[in-house]
């Protein structure tokens, strides 16, 4: 005779449903807190110590001598690298920095004046300009005095405007006679994942191009529309004439 084993009551059979499905959705919370304490966002990249600023057109320098008579001074870097310096005439700034243009005059005034110290500061720093341009809310260039990641430069301008390609942002950097184009995906920084923010240098072109949508539009309205810049123009030449 074979024993068979009762069956469960529904209310049983209810019961161990109910059980299984708990345990089922505790899983399912488990598995999603162990993703989500293994999913990191990835930080900006590591930028490199920043170099000793190098002087160039058209930056400005202030130049003290000493001992009395003291003698100040501010001196614009000229195209050709080079600054005027009383006493000692013309004296190479361009490529240097203010401690290498501080020891050759101090060098060179101490034929001038005995025990001559020479202090030579950056007062405004012009040649370091970059620019944003694209599809911002206002293309800009201007002064970088300070370590600037590209999302910021773009917040500077304004940000960008509905029609930009967040993710095909590019910066265009020249070093040593060889061009860089560096690629920004602002979608993903927006994120979290901070990988294409880099730091920007001296000299970078911050672009931010139309979407391809964008581009038709403005391709279709360039041809349905070809005098409308003439006619602005025209309009603002009459204005003056009124």
């Amino acid at each position: 005779m074979i024993d068979r084993k009762p069956e469960d009551s529904p209310d049983q059979r209810g019961s161990k449903r109910r059980a299984h499905s708990g345990l089922v959705v505790l899983a399912l919370f488990a598995l999603l807190g162990s993703l989500a304490c293994a999913t990191t966002l990835a930080p900006p990249p590591v930028s490199d110590p920043p170099p000793p600023y190098v002087v160039g057109a058209p930056d400005r320098l202030a130049i003290e001598v000493l001992p009395e008579p003291e003698l100040t001074l501010e001196a614009t870097v000229r195209p050709d690298g080079m600054i005027s310096v009383p006493l000692i005439g013309d004296v190479e700034a361009g490529g240097r920095t203010v401690e290498q243009i501080s020891d050759d005059i101090e060098q060179r005034m101490a034929k001038f004046k005995r025990g001559a110290q020479v202090t030579v500061m950056l007062a405004a720093a012009v040649h370091t300009d970059i620019t944003v341009m694209g599809e911002v809310i206002k293309t800009s260039s201007f002064p970088l005095v300070r370590d600037t990641r590209v999302v910021e430069a773009i917040a500077l301008v304004g940000g960008p405007t509905a029609f930009a390609w967040n993710s095909k942002i590019r910066v265009i950097r020249t070093m040593d006679g060889e061009t860089q184009v560096h690629h920004v995906d602002l979608t993903k920084i927006r994120k979290g994942d901070q990988t294409t923010n880099m730091m920007l240098k001296p000299g970078d072109i911050v672009y931010v191009p139309p979407t391809i949508l964008a581009r038709i539009g403005y391709a279709i309205n360039a041809l349905l529309f070809p005098f409308q810049p003439l006619l602005g123009v025209a309009r603002v030449g009459a204005a003056g004439f009124l």
